[in-house]
């Protein structure tokens, strides 16, 4: 299956996690990419894991929270592609603390590389994915925007900021055929998830998290569940999809 045959596809967040993943699978299904993260390492170990696809593969070490680095990044990435029809920002940090500890800056740097970055790669890319006539936005929302995440308030909030931007994009681009669509994870196993990755505080109350747990396999599903769906969603067969955001969490929510 070649969806991506013809899809010119920036994707963030691109040394690790669902990133990652998600440059693998647009690569199997034939697309050319650029990936961008800040983290060389991760990008190189990106660029390993392509294998037989990495001639279709570029990547650029971009902070998403630089507004000079994100208009040099993007500009760089159109050029390298010659246009771009798919941008998917899964870059991201998940940061935690108790609500009456969380700092200003604490605060603003979680919004800062997760909305205001996700922001700032969406309207540099814009336009060339409506010069595109097909372009495919797809954000990363989180369950955290919707539902109780203890000692997530900065996260959380970012989330739910992103959430509404995607709706905003698919309303005001849709008569340019611009698509616009935010997946929602849940339960999903990387760095920033496993064990205490999201730095929760020494004496956080586990029990708060009891009914986090997905009820349709044990344990945390990998990003490759994930990116599967980022492929579905980017590609035709996602045509009728727009304006709306999709939970994947296992049913944790249910």
């Amino acid at each position: 299956m070649e969806r991506f045959a013809d899809r010119r596809v920036l994707i963030t967040g691109a040394g690790s996690g669902i990133g990652q993943a998600t440059v693998q699978r647009i690569l199997a299904e034939g697309g050319r990419v650029v990936a961008l993260d800040r983290d060389e390492d991760g990008l190189a170990a990106t660029k390993a894991a392509a294998a037989d696809n990495a001639e279709r593969l570029s990547t650029m070490a971009v902070d998403i929270a630089d507004e000079a680095a994100v208009r040099a990044g993007v500009a760089g990435a159109v050029a390298e592609l010659g246009g771009l029809d798919v941008l998917v920002n899964a870059a991201g940090v998940l940061r935690s603390a108790h609500t009456h500890e969380t700092t200003l800056e604490f605060w603003n740097s979680i919004l800062q590389i997760n909305l205001t970055g996700t922001f700032l790669v969406t309207r540099e890319a814009l336009p060339a994915l409506l010069e595109s006539g097909r372009g495919v936005v797809v954000n990363f929302s989180s369950t955290s925007a919707s539902f109780a995440h203890p000692y997530m308030a900065a996260y959380a909030a970012s989330k739910g900021g992103i959430q509404s931007f995607t709706h905003v994009l698919a309303s005001e681009y849709a008569s340019q055929g611009l698509r616009a669509v935010a997946l929602a994870p849940g339960s999903i196993s990387s760095g920033m998830t496993t064990g205490r990755g999201p730095g929760l505080p020494e004496d956080a109350d586990m029990s708060l998290f009891t009914k986090l747990y997905p009820v349709v396999m044990k344990g945390m599903a990998p990003p490759e569940t994930v990116a599967g769906l980022v492929a579905a969603l980017a590609s035709d067969d996602g045509a009728f999809v727009t304006g709306t955001e999709l939970r994947v969490d296992g049913g944790t929510h249910m």
